[in-house]
């Protein structure tokens, strides 16, 4: 029954692990969701597509928080092999613990809680403040000068992310998109052949895979991220806009 409590507490370590390599990468620039995947990807060796390689090597910080990720996810999946192995081998224990199946069946509730834990929302948006407050107080991660001028500890964000076809940014101009109306900004566009637009005009054209990099608050670029194209898309931007104005309106009142 101990080894069993052990693979259970391994895998809670694991999914700490993983929560704060995902901050830390998002405080680097990423995007949440991409900070997500990455996170998880390096954690348990799944590997990298070429062009997210190059977002992670060309960054060191960044370097060094996936290094981290690879070394511990390497070392929990030893010790989640070996406490499982101990947990279907080790000596029964009295009365119902010595049945086999009542460990499997705690075993797999105690997953499907772990599961249920990892994808709360409530659970989720208060680890990642304090992951994110210990990140600030122990490394040097937000270091940088434009962390206080851009209000980034105050859910405004900077954020990369990828555009690809299908999504509500690609293929049309900065002008079109209106994006300030929503309170979102796009400081910069890295193009697929490198090259690098700064503050862009309104005349600039996202195209699908340019690499954006956008200001604005966390939970907008994270809805803007996930838009599709479509009249959906275009509902969705309007209701966004609604939703800052009535937020200027409120404090204008108050």
């Amino acid at each position: 029954m101990i080894a069993l409590v052990a693979v259970l507490m391994v895998l809670s370590i694991s999914l700490l692990i993983v929560r704060v390599g995902s901050i830390a990468l998002t405080m680097t620039g990423l995007s949440p969701q991409m900070a997500r995947f990455q996170s998880r990807s390096a954690y348990f060796g799944v590997g990298f597509t070429t062009s997210e390689s190059e977002k992670i090597l060309a960054n060191p910080v960044r370097r060094e928080i996936v290094l981290a990720l690879m070394l511990l996810g390497n070392a929990g999946f030893i010790s989640v092999i070996f406490s499982l192995v101990l947990a279907l081998l080790d000596a029964p224990d009295e009365g119902i613990f010595s049945e086999s199946w009542f460990r499997l069946l705690f075993l797999f509730a105690g997953i499907c809680m772990l599961y249920v834990v990892s994808y709360s929302k409530w659970i989720d948006r208060w680890v990642s403040l304090v992951v994110a407050w210990a990140l600030r107080k122990w490394t040097r991660l937000e270091a940088q000068d434009y962390s206080e001028m851009l209000h980034l500890a105050h859910h405004f964000s900077v954020v990369e992310f990828p555009v690809q076809e299908g999504d509500w940014l690609a293929n049309r101009t900065l002008m079109d998109l209106r994006l300030g109306d929503e309170g979102v900004m796009i400081l910069g566009i890295e193009r697929t052949d490198g090259a690098y637009i700064g503050a862009p005009k309104g005349s600039v054209v996202i195209n699908p895979g340019d690499d954006l990099i956008v200001y604005g608050k966390s939970k907008m670029l994270l809805a803007l991220e996930r838009r599709r194209a479509g009249e959906q898309g275009d509902e969705q931007h309007q209701k966004a806009v609604t939703t800052k104005k009535t937020i200027e309106i409120l404090a204008d009142k108050s």
